[in-house]
């Protein structure tokens, strides 16, 4: 017989390419993931984890039991979910993940009610970039994921996965009060394409729209700095450094020294987008969660 929980870690360490970072995923040690791979292979009588350099990878043997066990998952957790759909039941641990902002601006204000409403809930909650986070979505290391997508700026999300927008967002223009756009009711990309921009960095689905934002202008964005998260854009803002585009969701206070400008022709709208397995449907944990964020 196949240890599920096994082939739960194999699963993991497929996913996330080294047995540590599978180890962290699934909350427990390296070497407990170790002996759950070890004792698969006594199950199953072959070779599922070869070594090359300080990595490991799957073997062919390892591959085909992640592929053909992907299935026998998903149906487990479809009569887990449907198990607890029959008696109504909101309870157990769900792992949710979400980009920085939609964790300060979404998730964290509602997570205190949504468990308050279901005492029987648990969450466990992780910061993540949004493809890392569909990844984890899809490969079972966690239950649902907050990503976002800025216009016609894509993200891919597998067949298995179900879509839910919870929310929308807009970003600004962040200027120091002092800059000579800062009293401007609105803006457009073309009255910015001599300013120094702080970016987030190249790749980045938010670096990927300010690119497009400018399209319309036969120019492209001049960037000057870069940094990951939005606060860090806010003090390089106050400090003159430049001006930022900056979603209102989880936006920082801006205080004295900084002005928010809506833009327009086009406008940064995102919207903010709820991933589950499509196993994992009739969950009423999962409907909750969603509930909570739409709310």
């Amino acid at each position: 017989m196949i240890d599920l929980d096994a082939l739960t870690a194999l699963r993991a360490v497929a996913a996330m390419g080294t047995v540590s970072a599978a180890a962290e995923t699934l909350a427990l040690t390296p070497s407990a993931v170790s002996q759950q791979i070890k004792r698969l292979e006594r199950q199953t009588g072959t070779p599922l984890l070869e070594r090359v350099g300080r990595g490991v990878m799957l073997t062919h043997h390892g591959r085909y039991l992640v592929e053909e066990g992907a299935r026998l998952l998903a149906d487990i957790e479809q009569v887990q979910a449907g198990l607890r759909l029959q008696a109504g039941a909101v309870a157990g641990t769900i792992r949710l993940t979400a980009f920085s902002t939609a964790m300060r601006g979404l998730v964290g204000p509602r997570a205190r009610a949504l468990l308050d409403a279901h005492p029987d809930l648990s969450l466990s909650l992780a910061e993540r970039e949004p493809w890392d986070t569909v990844d984890l979505v899809a490969s079972g290391q966690c239950d649902v994921g907050i990503v976002h997508t800025w216009g016609d700026v894509p993200i891919d999300i597998p067949d298995h996965l179900v879509a839910t927008t919870v929310a929308h967002d807009a970003a600004d223009v962040i200027l120091h009060r002092g800059h000579p756009l800062a009293g401007r009711k609105s803006l457009t990309p073309h009255d910015l394409v001599d300013e120094q921009w702080i970016a987030t960095p190249a790749g980045s689905i938010c670096r990927q729209w300010l690119s497009r934002m400018h399209d319309g202008t036969g120019r492209r964005p001049r960037i000057a700095h870069v940094a990951m998260e939005f606060d860090s854009h806010l003090a390089l803002a106050r400090a003159g450094l430049g001006i930022a585009l900056v979603p209102r969701l989880g936006r920082a206070a801006l205080g004295d020294d900084l002005v928010a400008v809506p833009v327009r022709d086009p406008e940064p709208t995102r919207a903010i987008i709820a991933v589950h397995r499509r196993s994992m449907a009739p969950s009423p944990a999962i409907a909750a969660v969603l509930d909570a964020l739409a709310d």
